[in-house]
């Protein structure tokens, strides 16, 4: 036997040591395996996390645009509704000024002395508009009496200012219809206003003065008058009743 042959107890001794350092070596793996691993899953939860919180801001800031953007078209959508019905309300006010002066001037006609008077002063115009010897002269039958002396009147005035003779002639034979007047926000009420003017119908009074062997007439019918009024006053009265528009940038 050899003499450096280890000993029962040796052996064991040696092998405990092998077996500790082996148990330590892996034990160290073991926990670098560990560490590296929870540093990967860190890394990979804050990936995750970072994705998912992304995901979300997108997905807020999405919801929120649309929010805002449906917002603004409701609000958009209620100023134009509430917009349209101040301007229609307002429309209807105004129709009904004029509706009411239209009323006015039916009444006005039943002062014979007043009409009469009136009606001069429109014969009158029709004369220096057309500016002919003779011109015809129409109106409403119910009419025709005042008409006649108004004719007589304005031409001596006529002849006053102009020094000529001029001959008006109440055409008895094609009177004035009387026709239907309404003022209204109805385009369909417009277009028999419209009607009325172009057909030259009557309801409240006036005349229409024809020359031009027929072809030519100035409408002075008290409608006629009302609608010139109306285009050329409405705006006066929109701003007495409403105030200035402070939209609008330019003035006459």
């Amino acid at each position: 036997m050899s003499q450096h042959a280890l000993s029962d107890q040796q052996v064991n001794n040696e092998l405990s040591k092998m077996t500790a350092f082996i148990r330590q070596e892996a034990m160290e793996k073991a926990r670098e395996i560990e560490i590296k691993a929870n540093e990967e899953f860190e890394i990979e939860k804050s990936k995750l996390v970072r994705q998912e919180t992304d995901a979300i801001d997108t997905q807020y800031e999405k919801k929120f645009k649309q929010a805002t953007m449906s917002q603004q078209i409701t609000r958009s959508t209620v100023s134009n509704q509430t917009r349209l019905k101040v301007l229609g309300a307002r429309q209807e006010l105004l129709n009904s000024i004029f509706d009411e002066a239209q009323k006015k001037l039916v009444e006005g006609a039943k002062d014979k002395t007043k009409y009469q008077k009136t009606l001069r002063g429109l014969i009158l115009e029709g004369f220096y508009a057309l500016h002919e010897p003779e011109l015809q002269v129409r109106a409403k039958k119910a009419d025709f009496d005042v008409v006649k002396k108004a004719i007589a009147e304005a031409e001596k005035d006529y002849k006053k200012e102009v020094g000529k003779d001029i001959k008006g002639t109440l055409d008895e034979s094609q009177p004035l219809a009387e026709g239907l007047y309404v003022l209204a926000p109805d385009p369909y009420i417009f277009r028999i206003w419209d009607e009325l003017i172009l057909t030259n119908k009557t309801r409240a009074g006036g005349v229409v003065i024809v020359g031009g062997n027929g072809k030519i007439d100035v409408n002075n019918t008290f409608e006629a008058r009302l609608e010139l009024l109306q285009d050329s006053a409405a705006p006066a009265v929109r701003e007495a009743l409403f105030g200035k528009n402070p939209n609008r940038k330019f003035f006459d």
